[in-house]
């Protein structure tokens, strides 16, 4: 049972100060530097060598080595070697819309937690695919241990064992063009005299600069450009009053998105902004443990169970006493991402008291009744797109019908972000089935257009493999404006809907009609109201008032300060200059 009391005495669990600080277990040096293309194709070569001379006996060997080298290295601003699973088609041609991490807490006493937290941020990979981490504590020390690649590639068994103690809390983390670096992934730690604490933290603050430079001006030393790291010097210099009210400083200070996890010695803490943007879940893992995970499909796979998401403004104190559930502040409003509905979360999960499936299903429904048209198949862009899609012929009495198959094997690629690898991005991950299409009136079904050159060679191919008319339907409201709650998204100026009309974009793309799907028409799918949600990246109406000339990249590049460096907001600017 979890308790929200309406007040609640807490223990400090803050600890004492690990000695030697935090030890990490592994990591490779960040270079920070380019690479030169030179040196990029002799990498190729030698990896051609590698498979031809050993019949590929000793190839996956030689690419973890590859991995390791190129995660770390950026060509034009653009990462050399990448690893992509299962990689979505608009990313081929940089059109994708990014979230920026997934965070996981975990608390089983007297038991080994890393690996659970481990298959926890397994279950969040989409969230976060460029770098991973975890902390773990034994009841006296915090170990960490984090680096670039993904979840399966960082943490071998041997490194999971290594991370003792019955707490833990891991980070997943998609950062966008030039900040995918070692020294940006989380969880962040820092230490005082009060206590040690690994922190995690999925949003964006809109306020850190100011507030970074007020603590510079009481003396506060940073070792990082982080906004992250703004909010956890925060709660460490405010534990000493106790963890809950260390908690409350943070959701009075800090202004923008942010859903915590916080590991002590001895204690576990999860929090939620005061409006809720970002999205956290609190369940039971066996009879007396405690997760929490940005979303209720983390729970499943550790046999866990998903018990409520966090309200906003909440706080989650786990310790080994048990768990309580208390206000942090009151909260304004609540405007929860709408985007996590449409696209950013795993169909699988519930948010909202909803199953985003059948939110998904329901937008397709709504879709069909405002933008209805005369066709012979719905055919989804995968896979995104199928439950809407399945939703739209449901509602419509139009056959749903498979018109492309997706690749799963493109995990490993590298990529130069020349105009003609742009130009083939799509086919390289989405094949037509030229006998379903041909001849065919075909209604397209995805869940959003941002720059549109996606959905542009989607719609060529569609023509391209006989189609005689392709009506393009999308799920999200026309992007107009850009997001600065932790969703990396195009500067306004490179938005397709923000530069032109609903018939300019059809022309552009070159589709035969195109119809998005209204705000209202969103929310009402999602639980039949229209409250509660952030649309502000569809209306402009921000729940938090931005600061003029706010950037994503709100610092300098950090310093270099050995691999417990940490990280900028990891966010590129908004607008054009």
């Amino acid at each position: 049972m979890i308790s929200r009391p309406e007040s609640l005495a807490i223990v400090d669990g803050g600890g004492g100060v690990g000695a030697g600080g935090v030890p990490e277990t592994g990591g490779v040096p960040d270079t920070g530097g380019d690479v030169d293309c030179v040196i990029v194709a002799l990498i190729a070569l030698m990896s051609m060598c590698v498979l031809f001379l050993t019949g590929g006996k000793f190839f996956p060997v030689w690419m973890q080595v590859i991995d390791r080298t190129c995660a770390t290295c950026q060509y034009g601003g653009h990462f050399v070697g990448i690893l992509i699973p299962s990689m979505d088609h608009r990313e081929l041609l940089g059109d994708a819309i990014k979230e920026e991490c997934g965070v996981v807490g975990v608390f089983t006493p007297g038991e080994e937690v890393a690996s659970t937290a481990f298959f926890g941020l397994f279950a969040l990979q989409h969230r976060g695919q460029e770098s991973a981490g975890i902390a773990v504590s034994d009841g006296e020390k915090v170990r960490m241990h984090k680096d670039m690649g993904l979840v399966n590639q960082i943490f071998t068994p041997e490194i999971l064992a290594s991370l003792k103690g019955d707490m833990a809390v891991g980070h997943n983390r998609y950062s966008t063009t030039g900040s995918s670096v070692l020294r940006n992934a989380q969880p962040i730690y820092c230490q005082s005299l009060v206590g040690e604490i690994a922190v995690a933290h999925n949003g964006n603050l809109i306020n850190a600069v100011e507030l970074r430079e007020q603590m510079q001006a009481e003396g506060e030393h940073f070792d990082s450009t982080s906004d992250s790291e703004v909010l956890a010097r925060i709660i460490v210099n405010n534990l000493k009053s106790g963890p809950a009210e260390a908690v409350r400083e943070v959701m009075r200070r800090c202004k923008g998105a942010f859903s915590v996890v916080v590991l002590t010695p001895n204690m576990l803490i999860g929090f939620r902004d005061p409006y809720g943007i970002r999205p956290l879940s609190v369940g039971k893992l066996g009879e007396s443990g405690y997760m929490l995970a940005s979303e209720s499909c983390a729970f499943g796979p550790v046999g866990a169970t998903c018990d409520t998401d966090l309200k906003p403004g909440e706080i989650a104190l786990i310790t080994r006493d048990g768990m309580t559930i208390e206000q942090g502040i009151e909260s304004p409003r609540e405007a929860m991402c709408l985007f996590e509905f449409i696209y950013f979360a795993r169909p699988d999960s519930r948010m909202f008291g909803t199953g985003l499936y059948g939110a998904r299903l329901r937008m397709g429904e709504r879709l069909a009744q405002e933008h209805p048209v005369e066709a012979d198949i719905v055919v989804p862009v995968p896979d995104s797109g199928i439950p809407a899609a399945l939703g739209y012929a449901k509602q419509s009495g139009i056959p749903f019908r498979e018109g492309m198959t997706k690749s799963r094997y493109i995990h490993r690629t590298f990529i130069q972000p020349d105009q003609r690898m742009r130009e083939i991005g799509v086919r390289m991950k989405l094949t037509p089935l030229d006998d379903h299409i041909r001849g065919k009136r075909i209604i397209l079904v995805d869940d959003s257009i941002v720059r549109g050159t996606t959905t542009k060679q989607l719609v060529k191919m569609m023509f391209e493999s006989g189609a005689l008319e392709v009506h393009v339907r999308i799920t999200a409201p026309p992007i107009v404006y850009p997001c600065f709650y932790g969703i990396d998204m195009a500067s306004k100026g490179e938005l397709a809907a923000a530069r032109m009309t609903i018939p300019e974009l059809a022309v552009y793309i070159g589709c035969t009609s195109l119809g998005y799907l209204s705000v209202e028409g969103a929310q009402m799918a999602v639980d039949g109201a229209t409250e509660g949600f952030c649309t502000a990246c569809f209306t402009g109406k921000y729940p938090l008032e931005i600061p003029d000339g706010l950037k994503k990249h709100a610092f300098d590049d950090p310093p270099a300060v050995g691999e417990m460096a940490t990280v900028t907001s990891g966010q590129a600017q908004l607008f054009d200059q």
